[in-house]
C-alpha cells in the first residue's frame, strides 16, 4: 500500500470531498454501518516512488467499510499506481478478535480444479503451510488478503520469483534451488499433484469457503484451540504485569473453604443447568461449604493478570462426576466457565439418540463435550467433534448455537459471491433449522462422543423409563484412539506402583 497525502470522499453525486488523513480515519474508525462511503487517499507508490496524482480511477488508494454477511466487519483497501502498473489490495479486520484461534485444513486432490477457486480470507495474524512442500507463508509475508485457494499459490510464486534475474547473478545456487521449489509450486498450483493447505489464524478472522455447507466436506477440516501465551501476546494481548507497568498483585490464597455467602450447593446445580457462564461464575464465587469448593490461583485469557479459579466436583445422576471450574478477573472484568469430565477416560464411545417430539423435549437439559459430534439426520446436517466446543445447554439452545456457529463459520453464505441457487438452498435451510424448534414435526438429535462424556436428561425417574432417549456404546478405531491420543498412554509404572502400595497394605 502506497504513502498517503491528501485524502477525498466520494460524495452521493459522484465528486470528491478534499479530507485530510485525520478525518479518515476517524470517519472509518467510527462508521460500522453496512453500506458506508468510499474514502479515497492520495498516495506514494511503494515500487516507483511517485507520488502519484489524486484521479477519478487510477493513483490513488481506496478504503471502504463493509460487512460480510455471516461473517466479520472488515476494511477493504486497494491501490494503483498508472506509472509503472503496481497494483495490490488488503483486507483489515475492523471487529473483534475471536475468543479462540483456527485452524482449517484442506486436502487438494489432483486434478480437482474446482477446489482452486474456493474464496479465502486471510487476516494479517494467520500463516499458511504446504506440507508437501515444506512452504510456509508467515503472516508479515503477505498482509490480510480476500483471495482464492489458486490466487494465494500464484501471489506467492510470483514473489518468489520476483527477483530470480538478481539472484542468479549474485548466486546461482539460491537462484536454482528457488527454480526447483517454484516448479513444484506452479505444479500444485495447476492441479497436477496432491496437496495439503492450511490456514492458521491464532486470531480466528479467517476462512476457507465449504461450497457443500451446510453439509460436512469431506475434504475440509475445521479446528478451533486456545491460544498460547506468545500467540497472546503477537496479537497484542499483555503477556505479563511487567509491560503494564503495574506491580503484580499477590497470588490469591490455594487454600479450600473460602466462604462466599449463604446460598450452598444448591444455586450451583442450578446454574448449571441453566447453562449460563456469567451465573456458574457468580455462584460458584459464592459458596459456603468449605468441602464443596476449591480454589487456586491461575491466569486470565484475556489480560494475562493473576486471577482466582474456583473448582467443584459434582455428580450427575445417570451419567458421571463432573469438573466445574469457573474463573473471574478483577483487572479486566473477564469471566469464564469450563465443565470437564471427571475420573477415568471410558473404554468405549458413546452414541446418544434422542427422538424430539414436544416442548418438554426441547428443555432437557445437554452437556456437550469438546469431542462429541452432533447430527440432525432429517436435515442432513453432521457437524465434527469440536466444532461448538463444550458446552453445557438445553436442546433449544444446542439448536440456537448450531445456527448461529453455521452463520459465523461459513461466511459467504450471503456474500455477492455465491450465485443464487446456493443462496436459495442456504434460505432453505435456515428455514428448516428454524422449524426444528416449533416441532412442526418430530426430528432426531444424535449426540457421538467418542470419549462418551456428553449427556441427554431422561424426563423421567428411572431412565429405562423414557423410550425417546437410547444410549448406543460402541469401539473405538484405532485411528479414533491415535486422534484422541490414546494408543500413545503408558500406565505400566502407574499400575504397577499402585499394585506395590495395596500389596503392601495387605496384613
Amino acid at each position: 500500500m502506497g504513502l498517503f497525502g491528501e485524502t477525498s470522499k466520494m460524495s452521493e453525486t459522484g465528486n470528491d470531498e478534499q479530507m485530510d488523513v485525520g478525518s479518515v480515519v476517524e470517519a472509518v474508525s467510527a462508521d460500522h454501518s453496512f453500506g458506508a462511503p468510499l474514502y479515497v487517499v492520495e498516495s506514494m507508490c511503494m515500487r516507483c516512488g511517485e507520488n502519484v496524482c489524486l484521479s477519478p480511477r487510477l493513483g490513488t488508494t481506496r478504503f471502504l467499510l463493509t460487512l460480510i454477511p455471516h461473517f466479520r466487519k472488515v476494511l477493504l483497501s486497494a491501490f494503483e499506481c498508472p506509472h509503472c502498473g503496481e497494483r495490490n489490495n488488503e483486507v483489515q479486520f475492523a471487529g473483534e478478535i475471536q475468543p479462540r484461534g483456527c485452524s482449517y485444513r484442506l486436502e487438494v486432490s489432483a486434478g480437482d480444479d474446482k477446489m482452486f477457486d474456493r474464496q479465502v480470507v486471510k487476516s494479517e495474524s494467520a500463516t499458511i503451510k504446504i506440507p508437501e512442500l515444506d512452504f510456509e507463508i508467515p503472516p508479515e509475508a503477505q498482509r490480510g488478503s480476500l483471495s482464492t485457494v489458486e490466487g494465494i499459490l500464484a501471489r506467492a510464486a510470483d514473489e518468489l520469483s520476483a527477483l530470480q534475474e538478481e539472484r542468479r547473478t549474485v548466486d546461482p545456487k539460491t537462484a536454482e534451488a528457488i527454480d526447483q521449489f517454484l516448479s513444484k509450486l506452479r505444479a500444485c498450483a495447476k492441479a497436477d499433484s496432491s496437496f495439503t493447505f492450511i490456514l492458521d489464524d491464532p486470531a480466528g478472522n479467517s476462512f476457507i469457503e465449504n461450497p457443500h455447507a451446510p453439509s460436512p466436506d469431506p475434504c475440509l477440516h475445521i479446528k478451533f484451540y486456545e491460544r498460547t501465551p506468545e500467540q497472546q501476546a503477537a496479537l497484542g494481548y499483555l503477556s505479563n504485569s511487567s509491560q503494564t507497568g503495574q506491580p503484580e498483585r499477590d497470588h490469591p490464597p490455594s487454600t479450600a473453604a473460602i466462604p462466599h455467602g449463604a446460598i450452598g450447593a444448591a444455586a450451583g446445580h442450578r446454574a448449571i443447568a441453566q447453562s449460563n457462564s456469567t451465573d456458574i461464575s457468580d455462584n460458584l464465587f459464592r459458596y459456603t461449604a468449605p468441602e464443596e469448593v476449591m480454589t487456586f490461583p491461575s491466569t486470565c485469557g484475556a489480560c494475562m493478570k493473576l486471577c482466582e479459579t474456583r473448582m467443584f466436583v459434582t455428580k450427575i445422576p445417570y451419567f458421571q462426576e463432573v469438573i466445574v471450574m469457573a474463573s473471574t478477573c478483577d483487572d479486566c472484568g473477564y469471566r469464564n466457565s469450563e465443565l470437564k469430565p471427571g475420573g477415568a477416560i471410558p473404554k468405549k464411545g458413546k452414541k446418544i439418540i434422542l427422538s424430539v417430539r414436544n416442548i418438554a423435549d426441547l428443555s432437557r437439559d445437554v452437556i456437550k463435550s469438546d469431542t462429541a459430534g452432533v447430527k440432525i439426520p432429517e436435515l442432513d446436517l453432521e457437524l465434527a467433534g469440536g466444532t461448538l466446543g463444550g458446552m453445557v445447554t438445553t436442546v433449544e439452545g444446542l439448536v440456537t448455537q448450531i445456527k448461529e456457529s453455521l452463520a459465523r463459520v461459513h461466511g459467504f453464505t450471503f456474500g455477492d459471491s455465491l450465485d443464487e441457487s446456493k443462496k436459495n438452498k442456504w434460505r432453505e435451510f435456515g428455514s428448516r433449522l428454524t422449524k426444528l424448534l416449533s416441532l412442526e414435526e418430530p426430528w432426531t438429535l444424535i449426540l457421538d462422543d467418542e470419549l462418551a462424556n456428553s449427556f441427554i436428561s431422561p424426563v423421567t425417574d428411572d431412565i429405562k423409563d423414557d423410550h425417546q432417549l437410547t444410549y448406543e456404546e460402541y469401539e473405538r478405531s484405532w485411528e479414533q484412539n491415535e486422534e484422541l491420543g490414546l494408543n500413545d498412554i503408558d500406565t505400566s509404572s502407574a499400575d504397577g506402583a499402585y499394585e506395590s502400595t495395596e500389596t503392601t497394605k495387605l496384613p
